[in-house]
């Protein structure tokens, strides 16, 4: 079997969503960040494919099936007993969005390096993963570091979302692990929030800056509503953010960061990606939950025409 042009690797959950303050009905959907750019991915037409682990329960039966209607390959997503799908959930008040997680001894944690499909890696152009696939255990942190060496030797890309939760593990192993593993990727997709606790940098350009010198080839800093900063060893350019009635960030981010690799695939300079992934982002923030309100090909295409 070929491998999908892009295959990306973490933990899927589930998600409910609070969607107003204080509202007692929930709306289900589905998260996980890496999921999240997966699904971003393939609506904009891109040859997508997802590893991981789920649980033999109906809440992994249900990520397959939105896996197999987006169109995202899942023939080497894992079931296992001594472990369950992921859930989280979504609360929203004056300061913004807030997460709270029932993921512990989740079967994406129990995921290890001899779990990996390595053929299938090594067949793709780019693999994405970020720091929650690593941070979920130890397990997974090797797993992805393993991973990425697969990719890099057979000659593909590698893209790494910094994506930063300290309610997973401390700060110092954070850094280190998440600069490890940008040192060694192509693409580096963090957000200026994340930055400034992972470097101590507040600037986006001096951000931006740290990130090249660690290797990447390609910088895209997420600045959420303010746009995004793209670098490249040669040039920069700062993407304005898109102005729109935002009711929801959450997966906002994952959206950019999978419309951003989409457009690299289809042949997109990165300035050019990051134009598009910024307007998908912005779109996206006009529905509740990460994945329903993530926007089509032609619906980006018809927002950037009206804007322009």
């Amino acid at each position: 079997m070929t491998s999908p042009a892009l295959v990306c690797f973490g933990e899927p959950m589930v998600e409910f969503n609070q969607t107003a303050p204080g509202e007692r009905r929930w709306l289900q959907g589905f998260g996980g960040d890496t999921s999240n750019a997966a699904i971003a991915a393939a609506r904009q037409g891109a040859s997508v494919g997802y590893v991981c682990s789920l649980g033999k329960d109906t809440f992994g039966d249900r990520l397959i099936e939105l896996w197999q209607a987006e169109g995202v390959d899942c023939s080497h997503v894992a079931r296992r007993t001594d472990g369950h799908t992921a859930v989280y959930f979504v609360t929203h008040d004056q300061h913004g969005h807030r997460f709270d997680y029932l993921r512990t001894r989740s079967a994406a944690s129990r995921m290890g390096p001899d779990d990996l499909p390595r053929d299938y890696l090594a067949g793709a152009r780019i693999l994405h993963l970020s720091g929650i696939s690593q941070a979920i255990s130890p397990q997974a942190r090797a797993a992805g570091f393993a991973a990425i060496d697969i990719v890099k030797a057979a000659g593909g890309r590698v893209s790494y979302d910094t994506n930063l939760r300290l309610k997973l593990w401390a700060i110092e192993t954070a850094r280190q692990t998440i600069h490890d593993a940008v040192a060694r990727c192509d693409i580096a997709l963090p957000s200026l929030e994340d930055a400034e606790q992972l470097t101590g940098l507040s600037d986006p350009d001096a951000v931006a800056d740290f990130y090249l010198k660690l290797g990447p080839s390609i910088v895209a800093l997420k600045l959420g509503k303010d746009g995004a900063l793209v670098a490249t060893p040669a040039a920069r350019e700062r993407i304005p953010g898109r102005q729109v009635k935002a009711v929801d960030a959450t997966g906002a981010g994952d959206t950019f960061g999978g419309n951003f690799l989409a457009r690299l695939l289809a042949g997109d300079d990165p300035f050019t990606a990051a134009h598009w992934a910024n307007a998908a982002a912005a779109l996206k923030t006009m529905g509740f939950g990460a994945v329903d309100p993530m926007p089509t090909r032609e619906a980006v295409s018809a927002f950037l025409a009206e804007a322009d």
